[in-house]
């Protein structure tokens, strides 16, 4: 149940205090299933960062007008755990953009089943991708403006 950034948050969402605001664009939204636990009835750390991989995948896509591979996850921070109910809602802002690759930082929170009115945030990171051409070889990405 992915929602793109075209879809955007209502405006009565507020970050939970304490919180920063995030930095980017709401890039997916998904709900946590009972599925995606671990054993301690947790959602799992892998899927959450699978969900941060899809959203920076998007967005790095959109920037890179074409494919690109994951190339670099540094300094992932879990803050606080995600329960299943609560809605996923990832955000990512372009840091940087070099020849072939493009650095986002992704930040999700969520939404907690028993209040959708603010969002928490859950974890952080910065991640890499490269573009690539229909051979997989790195290529160039185009100036954001052409």
């Amino acid at each position: 149940m992915n929602v793109t950034a075209a879809e955007s948050e209502p405006d009565s969402i507020t970050t939970a205090p304490g919180d920063p605001d995030p930095k980017g664009k709401l890039a997916i939204r998904t709900l946590a299933m009972p599925a995606d636990t671990n054993p301690s009835g947790d959602i799992f750390g892998g899927w959450l960062l699978s969900q941060m991989d899809i959203a920076g995948g998007i967005t790095a896509e959109w920037r890179a007008r074409g494919r690109v591979v994951t190339v670099a996850v540094q300094g992932m921070e879990f803050h606080r755990p995600v329960w299943v109910g609560d809605v996923l809602c990832v955000y990512a802002d372009v840091q940087k953009v070099g020849r072939t690759s493009i650095t986002l930082l992704i930040e999700a929170y969520v939404l907690r089943r028993r209040d959708q009115t603010h969002r928490v945030k859950v974890t952080e990171g910065i991640f890499t991708f490269v573009a690539i051409d229909e051979n997989g070889n790195p290529r160039p990405v185009p100036p954001e403006d052409g």
